[in-house]
């Protein structure tokens, strides 16, 4: 099972492109300030070289977790002693791949995948953090909402293109 590194790459991408959009002023940006106490002019200060590059780097870690929980295949190479390259893989790896090497391969099962990650991952990890530093529910809400939608792209496009 050959992974495509590119497609990696760009679903790392989605953390970003998404975060443009939903923190954005016209959709929860506005919101997501006043739940922080933060001004514009606050939010442009820092070091967005270092703020947006450790972003992508994060980003890639999750897309290599996202790919095991997505990429059903990935255990099966496990099972039978690695990828045929080695020389402990069995025989009957070539044929579970040449009948299931496809199956559930698509952006929609990556994309359920994500979802489930961003609901039994994401909202509780930030639930927690939001209810000890006395966030409100808006605050838990926009980031929980921000990160089953961003893992479910990032989900579906490790699944169909990886």
């Amino acid at each position: 099972m050959e992974i495509n590194f590119v497609a990696l790459l760009l679903a790392a991408i989605t953390t970003l492109v998404t975060g443009f959009i939903w923190y954005h002023p016209k959709v929860f940006g506005t919101i997501w300030m006043r739940e922080n106490n933060f001004t514009p002019e606050q939010l442009k200060t820092g070091n967005m070289l270092k703020i947006f590059g450790l972003t992508y780097v994060f980003s890639l870690m999750i897309t290599v977790i996202l790919m095991a929980l997505t990429i059903h295949q990935s255990g099966a190479v496990g099972m039978v002693g690695g990828p045929p390259m080695l020389a402990n893989a069995k025989p009957s790896f070539a044929a579970f791949m040449a009948d299931y090497g496809t199956a559930y391969r698509t952006f929609k099962h990556g994309a359920l995948h994500g979802f489930m990650s961003g609901l039994f991952f994401a909202l509780p990890i930030v639930g927690i953090n939001g209810l000890f530093e006395r966030k409100s529910w808006k605050y838990i809400f926009i980031h929980a909402g921000y990160w089953m939608l961003t893992l479910m792209l990032m989900g579906g496009i490790i699944c169909a293109y990886a």
